[in-house]
Order: structure tokens, then sequence, then C-alpha cells
């Protein structure tokens, strides 16, 4: 279990893109499982939409693809600095089922696949209490920058 002070020394995100607010559950090199509390408060809901707020799928991938950070970083005992980068490289066969609105808590499951070279392979799903609001096959690459 991760408390949102561990979480910030896993990722370089901040706010209004820090998607991940607790991780309930890792298992090294494995699996990750953790909580996106969606809020009426959160800045893309001014947009997307005035009339029905409705969390874009977009930011539900960057929530997995977060997620599925914490879970890499985690796995090679590693935190991010200023001279490392996490780069979405792909989005596979994503699925996106029901619409997050706000009051909803998203829960991000992140199974690891390959890893190589610093690239990794996840798969992953986000669910609103038993059912599943997207599912995506994410690859992930971490580069070394100057």
């Amino acid at each position: 279990m991760m408390d949102i002070h561990q979480i910030l020394k896993k990722l370089p995100h901040r706010y209004p893109f820090l998607m991940v607010d607790r991780v309930l559950e890792i298992e090294k090199g494995k699996r990750i499982r953790a909580v996106k509390n969606v809020s009426i408060n959160e800045p893309f809901f001014i947009g997307h939409f005035p009339n029905r707020p409705v969390m874009p799928g977009v930011l539900m991938l960057e929530a997995l693809a977060q997620a599925a950070a914490i879970l890499a970083f985690d796995s090679m005992d590693a935190e991010p600095d200023e001279k490392t980068v996490y780069y979405f490289a792909g989005i596979e066969g994503a699925r996106f089922k029901r619409p997050v609105e706000p009051g909803d808590q998203l829960i991000l499951e992140v199974e690891m696949g390959r890893s190589k070279a610093g690239i990794f392979k996840f798969q992953t799903r986000a669910l609103v209490g038993e059912e599943v609001a997207v599912e995506a096959g994410i690859t992930c690459a971490m580069r070394s920058v100057a």
C-alpha cells in the first residue's frame, strides 16, 4: 500500500496531472491495484462536458499509465529523477465500456507483461465498482534525457 506522499516520490506528475491517489496493492514486478478518486473539482470537467461531466477516455488511460509507472519504478527499486523520462509508447485494443463521472472511484488494475531495454508492456483495466470502464494494452518506455 502507498499513500499520496509515497506516490509523489514514485511519479514526477503533479496537480493537475497526477492521476493516482492511493495504491491499494502492489506485487513487485507483477501487478498493482490503485485508486483515482474522480471529483467534480477536476479542471477537465469545465469543458468535458458542461451539461454532463464525463472523464475523458485519454485521461483514464493516463491514470492507468501512471499506475504502470509506479509498478515499473517499484519493480526496479528506482525513483524518477531529472535524467529519466517515462513515456507513453503505445496503446492497443483500448475499449471504453462505461462513462466515468464525478463521484466515481476509478480502480486501476495493471499487470506487467514483458520488459526489455527500458520498454514495458502492460495489460490494464479500470473499474467503477464491479463494472469495467476501460481496458487496454499499454506500452511505456523509460528513457534517459540530457
